[in-house]
């Protein structure tokens, strides 16, 4: 197969601060690999502090590259949300959140991280908490644009690169994102706590789901070869 590259990435989602997965996922994850996250790894909400966040210990010791922002992740004040990524151990990415009062940045609406000789472009994708322009983004500062306007305009024109979203929307949900845009090369996914054994395919699209509470890790390889991703292999990995 020649010309052809292997992404390998490996995903976690709705961790729910369980511990003790750290160890296991730093010797799991090869080098070169993608080690990301969907969301809800932590203890607090949208509306509760945590200041000891015992499960950033955990996140810190594995290689992850970026960690979606999950209902558990935002907080409606912008302080506690920044003050909550500074604690993280990697890049905090959501692209369908707007902070339309321009605050020091809490997150980031792309990355793009290199998985062995291949450049790949992070997405991820928060459930709208409210609807935009609501009294609600006039009072905190946030507006939630519907996944099909970030994606609308994130995947507006030539895709330079592999593109993967971390969702944090639900498998159903996913499922439609995946039937609109099948430029994507995978949907990572969380949310509803699903425990898909191998991905559901639509639009040539994988669509993983690794299930809550630290007790699987998805290993998902995908090949590139003349512009297109395709699904090599995903193998559902215990983390206990």
């Amino acid at each position: 197969m020649s010309g052809a590259e292997h992404i390998v990435i490996y995903h976690t989602s709705d961790i729910h601060a369980r511990l003790g997965f750290g160890s296991r996922l730093a010797t799991l994850v090869e080098p070169g690999a993608l080690l990301v996250d969907s969301g809800d790894a932590l203890a607090g909400s949208s509306v509760f502090y945590v200041r000891d966040e015992r499960v950033i210990h955990d996140l810190a010791h594995a290689p992850y590259s970026a960690l979606a922002v999950g209902n558990r992740e935002f907080h409606y004040l912008h302080r506690l949300f920044l003050a909550r990524a500074r604690k993280l151990p990697a890049p905090l990415v959501c692209s369908n959140l707007i902070d339309v009062w321009r605050r020091e940045p809490v997150f980031e609406r792309a990355l793009v991280v290199r998985a062995g000789n291949t450049d790949v472009r992070i997405l991820a994708l928060l459930v709208p908490q409210y609807r935009a322009g609501s009294g609600w983004e006039k009072i905190f500062g946030w507006r939630f644009l519907a996944p099909d306007i970030a994606l609308a305009e994130m995947l507006g024109g030539a895709q330079p690169m592999p593109t993967i979203v971390l969702s944090h929307l639900g498998l159903d949900a996913d499922r439609h994102v995946a039937q609109r845009w099948p430029q994507l090369a995978a949907i990572l996914g969380g949310h509803t706590h699903e425990t898909l054994a191998q991905p559901d395919i639509i639009n040539n699209i994988p669509i993983a789901h690794p299930g809550a509470y630290a007790s699987h890790v998805g290993r998902l390889e995908l090949i590139v070869e003349n512009g297109s991703t395709r699904i090599g292999a995903y193998e559902l990995m215990p983390l206990s």
